[in-house]
Parts: structure tokens; sequence; C-alpha cells
């Protein structure tokens, strides 16, 4: 067998640090293929070879994982932007270090589905939203900021929209099938069953009508003062789970269709898992709706902003949030 030059150096890497000498972290994420990167990462075994034994511990929202990194429960976490997590980091309690996913064009993203009975009644393209019962999982979550850039995009009135949080996601998806909402937001693990099962119908991806980056990695003020160094190991690993995925989940054939190889094959069967335990139909899932990240977890401050006034618009968000005060580029910035 004949191992390439980088796996030869990870597991002489692995070898150098012995089990006694590896510092104990903790991140909090959810089973979501949006964390990815941070599977890939573990099973590879970037965080060990810098010195890191990691424990991954799953919480049921955004919310809970950032208010873990506050009260120190979690020394990082790995979730979407929430108005918890820019409140947060408002009063100084976390700051965002690296990237995590983004809506981008030509990557499918969030999607937009309407039940079988709402597309009957002419609910086809986004503008026909207006009036509707959408739902969300809860107020000020990513899914509403997008369903509010939806309405800014195409013209209509927000507050015209019935919004229903339905909390978790295969609520959302049940009530979309039942026909008890006209439509939802979906992450695509789950707008595609109920797609398949011809339980709804497509009405749009998010990205095609604006980008975003949705969440980020987390960690506290207080984390980094005192354990700067573990940070930096950790957002290393974290970003060598970020270019792995890149790689191999987001190439496109000069037709502009994704790539389906052995490598992006085995990056999704890793992730899936995590995110769809015992089920063997998960990993081309999770191959076929990869979302885009930034090969280098790279942030897009101005996105963060945009948001961050959405937000404080709406009530969500204090009004002394700065973009600038939530956000600690030096542990991406150059690369």
């Amino acid at each position: 067998m004949i191992l390439r030059a980088s796996t030869i150096l990870l597991l002489i890497a692995s070898l150098i640090v012995p089990a006694a000498a590896q510092e104990h972290v903790t991140v909090g994420t959810q089973r979501l293929a949006a964390n990815g990167a941070l599977f890939l990462a573990a099973v590879r075994g970037y965080f060990k070879a810098e010195g890191l034994d990691l424990a991954m511990e799953a919480f049921p929202n955004p919310r809970a994982v950032v208010e873990a990194v506050a009260s120190g429960r979690s020394e990082f976490g790995l979730a979407a932007f929430s108005p918890a997590a820019f409140n947060l980091a408002g009063r100084g309690a976390i700051k965002i270090i690296a990237a995590q996913l983004r809506e981008l064009r030509a990557y499918e993203g969030n999607e937009v589905v309407a039940s079988n009975a709402a597309y009957a009644k002419g609910l086809r393209k986004f503008e026909d939203l207006a009036s509707k019962v959408v739902a969300i999982d809860y107020p000020g979550t990513t899914l509403h900021y997008q369903l509010g850039q939806i309405a800014r995009a195409k013209g209509f009135d927000l507050a015209g929209v019935t919004v229903k949080s339905l909390a978790p996601f295969d609520h959302m998806a049940k009530a979309v099938a039942a026909g008890t909402v006209d439509a939802a937001i979906l992450p695509a693990q789950y707008a595609r069953e109920l797609l398949v099962a011809s339980q709804a119908k497509l009405i749009g991806w998010y990205s095609d009508v604006d980008a975003q980056q949705t969440g980020a990695l987390f960690t506290a003020p207080q984390t980094i003062r005192t354990r700067r160094a573990t940070v930096e190991k950790f957002v290393r690993a974290y970003r060598r789970g970020v270019a792995d995925y890149a790689e191999a989940l987001l190439r496109h054939s000069r037709f502009g269709k994704r790539i389906s190889d052995r490598a992006s094959q085995a990056a999704a069967a890793i992730i899936a898992r995590y995110v769809y335990p015992g089920r063997s139909w998960g990993a081309a899932t999770i191959e076929a709706n990869a979302y885009f990240m930034d090969p280098k977890a790279r942030i897009d401050m101005t996105d963060i902003a945009r948001q961050i006034t959405w937000y404080q618009a709406q009530g969500f968000v204090d009004k002394n949030v700065d973009a600038h005060a939530v956000v600690d580029l030096s542990f991406t910035a150059g690369n």
C-alpha cells in the first residue's frame, strides 16, 4: 500500500504526541451535515495530531451550543448564527474565530419547499410566499433571517407572512407533508426526504436569492487569553477538516454537475455516520447536497455585519452589538 506524504506526516505526528500528553477539549455541536468538516477532522486524526483529546457533545439547537461555550461547559462550539450568539458575543462572553457554512450560488443550500396542497393552489415561486403560512424553527434563527431576505429581494412585506415556529426540523418537515403549513425553509437533508417521497414540491434554493455565511466556530475570550496555543491547535485541526470537506465535496464538472468519486463518497460516509447513524442511504444524501464552505474557513465580516443589522432592526439583537467586536480574525487572518 502506498501512503501519501501528508498521511505519513499525520501518522508520525500522532506517534510523537503520546496519549498521556493529549490535552482534553470539548466542542459542542449538532448532528447536522453543516458540521461535516469537524467530523472529518475528528475521524482523520487531525486533533490528535495537534495533541488534543477531542470530545464532541451534541446539543438540540444553536442557542444551546453557544450558551455551553459562554458558560465554560464547552471550550468550543460550532453552530449556526442566532440572536443568542450575537448577543453573547456583544457582551464579551464568546468570540467567532473561524467560519462554518455559507450559502452561495451554484451550491444548493437550504431549500424552500411547498406543501403539495399549496403548490396545487399556485405557490410556485418565492414571490408567492407573501401572505402564506411558512414554517421556521425558531424566531430569530438563520431560517427566519433567510425568510426576511427572500421578502426583501422579492419585494413583499415579511409582516404579511404568517411565520410558524415548529422546531425541530423534522416537525417542520412533517407539517409540510401534512399540509398544515404552506411552505418551509429546510436544511437540504430534511427537504430532500420530502421531495423524494413526493410529499412536497421544491420552490427553490435560498442560494438562488442571496449569499450568506450561516454559522461559525466559537470560543470564549477567556479561553483565548489563557489557552491561546490550544485555540490555535484546535483551529488548525478544524481547518484541515474544512480543506478536506471542500476538496472532496465541492467540486463541479465543466457541465456544472457535482463530481462523485471515491474521495467524495469516503468523506460523505464519514459525515453520515454522525448525521444519519444507522441509515445506509445517508452518505448519498450528504454527497449530493453538500453546502459551500470556504476552503480556509475565512470569516465574511461584511455579511456578519449585515446580519447583525437585520437582527437589530427586528429587535432580536442589542443595539450596541458591533460586528467587529464579536469576531477575532487573528486565527484565520492572512490565509
